[in-house]
C-alpha cells in the first residue's frame, strides 16, 4: 500500500480569457475565412475559460525555432517544478532530503539529462535518489505516475516517493497550421505542473497526516488507436495528432476498463464517491459521465478545472485531484486519464482510516 500526502499545482503567472488567447493567435493559425471562423467555433465550445501560459501571449508570435521552445521548456519547466515540488514536500511536512524516489512525466518538452535530473540539485534532494524520467505517456501521465510510484513505494514501505509532472503544451504552439487538429488543439491545452508526494505503508504509520492510500491500479492500451493520440515530430517541432474518434474510442471501453479496476475490490460504479478524471475535453468527460451513467455532479471538478486552465496534459489530473474534496472516511475514488496509445491509465483510492 501506499499513501498520498500531499498533491501541489503550479501554474505560470500569465493568466488569459480563451476569448484573448483566439484572437491573438488566430492569424498565427490560419489567413483563410472559413477556417478562422472554425477556430472561433471550436475555442468558443471548448468548456476552456482561463488558461495560464509560459509566456506572455505577444511573445509566440516571435518563437523560431524548436530549439528555442525547448530551451524556453527548461528553463521555465525548472521554475515551475521547484515550487510545486518544495510547496507539496512542505505540505506533506517532510524535506527534500526525506525524497528516495523522483518519478518524472512530460510531454512537451525533451532533454538528457531529463528535467528531473536538473532539479536534484537545486531542490536539495540527496545524490542517491532513484529517478525515473518518462516522455510519451501524454495525458496518461499523472495516473500512471501514481500506479508507478505506488509499486515502487509497496516494495519499499519505508520510503517516500515524489511524482512531479511538468508540462508547458503551449511551447508546442505551430503557426501556420489550420489543421482540424490544431484548432481543436490551440483551444484546449495551457501551462502547469503538478507534484505529489507519497509514502509507503511503513512510513505512513509515522506521517502523522491523512490522505487517499493508493488500492489499486489499471494500464490498458486500445488496439487500433495507435495514430489517434500524440506528436508527429516535424521541423518545427512536435505537431499535434489528434483523432476526432477519441470519445467514441472512450466510450466504448471505458466501462468494462472501470469495472476491471473495481472488481478486485468488490466495488461496482455505484460504490464511487469521487470521480477525478482528466479533463481532456468537454467531449471526453461526456463520454465518460454517459458511459459510466454518473449524474452531472460527479464530473464537476473535473470541468471546474478545465474551465479554470485547460487541458494540462499529465499535471491536470493532479490539478484535479488537488481540488477534489475528500468524501467520508472509508470513501472510494477513481483516477482516470487517457493518453497516446491510445491507452487509459486507472488508479483507485481510498480515504479514511478505514483505508
Amino acid at each position: 500500500m501506499s499513501r498520498i500526502l500531499a498533491v501541489s499545482p503550479a501554474l505560470p503567472p500569465h493568466a488569459y480569457r480563451q476569448a484573448e488567447i483566439t484572437a491573438e493567435i488566430g492569424g498565427l493559425l490560419t489567413r483563410d475565412p472559413g477556417r478562422r471562423a472554425l477556430l472561433d467555433r471550436f475555442q468558443g465550445s471548448s468548456g476552456v475559460d482561463t488558461r495560464h501560459l509560459v509566456l506572455p501571449l505577444e511573445k509566440y508570435a516571435g518563437l523560431s525555432s524548436f530549439g528555442e521552445a525547448n530551451d524556453l521548456f527548461l528553463r521555465e519547466g525548472a521554475e515551475l517544478a521547484t515550487g510545486a515540488v518544495l510547496d507539496a514536500l512542505r505540505d506533506a511536512g517532510l524535506r527534500p532530503s526525506d525524497v528516495d524516489h523522483l518519478l518524472f512525466t512530460t510531454v512537451t518538452g525533451v532533454s538528457a539529462p531529463s528535467l528531473d535530473a536538473l532539479l536534484v540539485e537545486r531542490l536539495g534532494l540527496r545524490p542517491d535518489v532513484r529517478r525515473s524520467p518518462s516522455f510519451g505517456l501524454g495525458c496518461a501521465g499523472g495516473a500512471a505516475g501514481l500506479a508507478l510510484a505506488h509499486d515502487r513505494l509497496t516494495a519499499h514501505p519505508g520510503d517516500v516517493a515524489v511524482l512531479l509532472s511538468v508540462e508547458l503544451c503551449s511551447l508546442t504552439f505551430q503557426q501556420d497550421d489550420d489543421s482540424t487538429a490544431n484548432l481543436v488543439a490551440t483551444g484546449l491545452f495551457g501551462d502547469g505542473a503538478a507534484a505529489a508526494v507519497l509514502v509507503g505503508e511503513e512510513r505512513a504509520a509515522h506521517a502523522g497526516r491523512d490522505g487517499p492510500r493508493v488500492v489499486g491500479s489499471r494500464s490498458v492500451l486500445y488496439p487500433g488507436t495507435s495514430g489517434d493520440l500524440g506528436w508527429r515530430v516535424g521541423e518545427q517541432g512536435l505537431r499535434i495528432v489528434l483523432s476526432g474518434g477519441m470519445a467514441d474510442t472512450v466510450a466504448s471501453h471505458v466501462a468494462a476498463d472501470v469495472d476491471a479496476l473495481l472488481a478486485p475490490l468488490g466495488a461496482t460504479v455505484a460504490d464511487v464517491d469521487r470521480w477525478v478524471v482528466h479533463p481532456g475535453g468537454p467531449r471526453i468527460l461526456d463520454a465518460v459521465q454517459e458511459a459510466l451513467r454518473l449524474p452531472p455532479q460527479a464530473l464537476a471538478v473535473s470541468r471546474a478545472t478545465m474551465a479554470r486552465t485547460g487541458n494540462l496534459s499529465s499535471a491536470a489530473v493532479l490539478h484535479v485531484l488537488a481540488a477534489t474534496p475528500p468524501p467520508d472516511d472509508g470513501g472510494l475514488g477513481v483516477v482516470l486519464a487517457f493518453g497516446p496509445g491510445v491507452g487509459a491509465e486507472l488508479v483507485a483510492l481510498r480515504w479514511g482510516a478505514a483505508a
